[in-house]
């Protein structure tokens, strides 16, 4: 059965080392990687604010520190700004210390992304939550977490959301398995909600029970957490939210169980991964009213060129 009261918290894992992007991750979180001006995790946080997140513990590890400085006051820079008439830049760098009540916990030992929710336990206690992974970005034009925090509140159970990819790259995701095709599909304003009948972490292609691959947005019941406690190491050696979601789409309903999946099929950008952060500044920085136009004219150019 699922709860009435409105989800407010949010979980968003943030320890890791950010290997995909060395050189430049050595010293600096990926996180904090600029796309066009503002921190990649800034747009995350800025998600989970417009749906109606406002209470936000972040997941962090060890050389995370700058994390939570981009959210903190900073009155001697403000007080410049403040001096010199610059109110643009001044909302600026406001901005991100209103997005919402952010918290911080370390994660510890690395122990993947199933331990990290595991973290959140106390700080979230017995309501739903959603999870939102850091170097995961949804354009900001595209509605994707109010759509799951909607059908989670008329569904119950657990949501995530997928994306069809190319079958010859789906051994990169965790992978949901829908059951016979084309069977209890909903639709829910301009997403189509799946029932899922199970999961898989980064299978072979031969193996795959579909192509419809997870990305990082979950909104989660919190039967989870029993879930987590009770799932050994997986795929890596680490505790993998995708092994307890198996469980829980098992699960009765009255005890939490049942996973539906959202089909999102807007723009998302994996800011871990070179190409694709690339790919989000150009394709965010062209509608930028100070950017767009000089942009736009300058890739006129260069594209012919290639």
């Amino acid at each position: 059965m699922s709860s009435m009261k409105p989800i407010s918290k949010a979980v968003i894992p943030a320890a890791g080392l950010g290997t995909r992007f060395l050189p430049a991750t050595k010293a600096m979180p990926k996180e904090m990687l600029p796309v066009v001006d503002e921190p990649a995790i800034q747009y995350v946080v800025a998600e989970a604010s417009a749906a109606g997140l406002d209470d936000i513990l972040m997941i962090t590890g060890r050389n995370k520190r700058s994390l939570e400085d981009h959210f903190d006051r900073v009155p001697a820079l403000e007080a410049t700004l403040e001096a010199k008439g610059d109110t643009a830049k001044l909302a600026a760098v406001r901005e991100a210390t209103e997005l919402g009540d952010i918290h911080y916990l370390r994660q510890g030992d690395p122990k993947g992304l199933g331990h990290a929710v595991l973290c959140a336990r106390q700080h979230v206690g017995d309501e739903p939550f959603a999870v939102l992974l850091g170097d995961d970005l949804i354009d900001p034009r595209d509605e994707l977490l109010t759509t799951m925090l909607n059908t989670q509140l008329e569904l119950g159970g657990s949501v995530i959301a997928v994306m069809e990819v190319p079958v010859e790259d789906i051994s990169a995701y965790g992978v949901v398995d829908t059951g016979r095709a084309g069977a209890g599909l909903t639709e829910n304003g301009d997403e189509t909600v799946v029932p899922v009948t199970g999961l898989v972490e980064k299978p072979p292609v031969e193996e795959a029970p579909s192509n419809l691959a997870i990305i990082g947005r979950y909104v989660l019941h919190p039967a989870i957490f029993d879930r987590l406690e009770q799932t050994p190491p997986g795929r890596g050696g680490e505790i993998q939210l995708t092994d307890a979601l198996q469980t829980m789409a098992s699960t009765p309903a009255e005890q939490g169980g049942g996973v539906h999946a959202v089909v999102f099929r807007g723009r998302r950008y994996d800011t871990g991964d070179k190409l694709s952060y690339i790919k989000a500044v150009v394709t965010l920085a062209v509608d930028r009213e100070d950017l767009g136009a000089d942009l736009r004219t300058w890739l006129k150019e260069f594209v012919p060129g290639l």
